[in-house]
């Protein structure tokens, strides 16, 4: 009886089906891998709300009152980067005024502060260093590692410090900012706006002089060594002191500067810069076309209000 043609063939289908479930050609490997890796992305993404990179915005406010002068998508969303050690200095120098910390304090590196990515000053787990260090560590060279040991130092762990960041921001009016670490590396959930930072930045101006001063420092001196800072309009600007520059990816070059001119002060606020250059010429002219303007006038004094006049009183005769 002759052998059908297609015996062969079906062996090998059954052999094939057989042993598919255990191995995978390096296309369908590839194949397989693309599309978890796709799957995961676009879950990622739908679990976090979109916010469009880099966000460009800017604010100019009377730091007095607090009114806008100008601005342009200043409620839009967007991250902070590094302007989020504005909060985590505001909250140290908070626990110095109560007693918490000391300028001369040394406080711990742990080993997650240490593993913090750049910008850092390079601290080794167990490793200690004074909280007046640690201020000009984050005023001068943005350094992640030693922003979380602050928070850990304030907070017990970094995450309870996010949680005492983002009600201190709603205490100061800031409703649409979250913070979910002290560094401002990235996190797809710490969230600002440059009006929000403009606010934060109101509040940093009006710290005491013995505070503030740190945010115009230029360098400091760490284990023998010059650090420089980023802040490059300081010295370049008439009036120009501080505040704090960022970056992350995603939010472009940030920048929130302050300068005072005969007695007025204003605070510009940048996100989403291309460039650092950039960011900072558009903070320079943001402020230099601020103090062209005209300072808004204190309210005028309404007058006491006289107590009414009482009728005299007449003598009536009794009948």
């Amino acid at each position: 009886m002759p052998r059908s043609p297609y015996g062969f063939v079906l062996s090998l289908l059954v052999s094939l089906a057989l042993t598919a479930p255990l191995t995978l050609t390096p296309l369908e490997a590839f194949a397989k891998t693309s599309s978890a890796a796709t799957h995961k992305s676009t879950k990622g993404k739908s679990a976090a709300r979109k916010v469009s990179h880099p966000v460009h915005a800017s604010v100019l406010m009377e730091a007095r009152t607090g009114k806008i002068i100008t601005s342009s998508n200043a409620e839009t969303i967007t991250y902070p980067a590094s302007l989020t050690k504005m909060m985590t200095l505001l909250l140290t120098f908070e626990a110095l005024d109560r007693g918490k910390l000391r300028l001369n304090q040394e406080i711990r590196i742990s080993a997650h502060a240490a593993a913090q990515k750049p910008s850092r000053l390079g601290l080794s787990p167990g490793s200690t260093i004074r909280v007046e260090d640690a201020i000009l560590a984050l005023t001068v060279k943005s350094a992640n590692d030693v922003a979380v040991t602050l928070g850990e130092a304030l907070g017990g762990d970094e995450a309870r410090f996010a949680k005492m960041m983002t009600t201190k921001a709603r205490a100061l009016g800031m409703a649409r900012t979250t913070f979910r670490n002290a560094s401002g590396l990235p996190n797809p959930e710490q969230r600002t706006t440059a009006l929000d930072i403009a606010r934060l930045a109101k509040v940093i101006v009006s710290l005491p002089p013995r505070y503030y001063a740190y945010f115009g420092r230029t360098s400091f001196v760490w284990e023998g060594s010059t650090v420089p800072g980023h802040n490059r309009l300081l010295g370049t600007l008439d009036g120009y002191d501080g505040i704090k520059t960022g970056f992350v990816n995603a939010s472009g070059f940030n920048l929130a500067g302050s300068a005072t001119r005969n007695g007025r002060r204003l605070i510009a606020v940048v996100m989403g810069g291309r460039t650092a250059a950039a960011r900072d010429r558009e903070v320079a002219s943001l402020l230099e076309k601020g103090f062209k303007t005209a300072p808004e006038k204190p309210a005028a004094k309404q007058p006491a209000k006289q107590p009414a006049k009482q009728p005299a009183k007449q003598n009536i005769a009794r009948r």
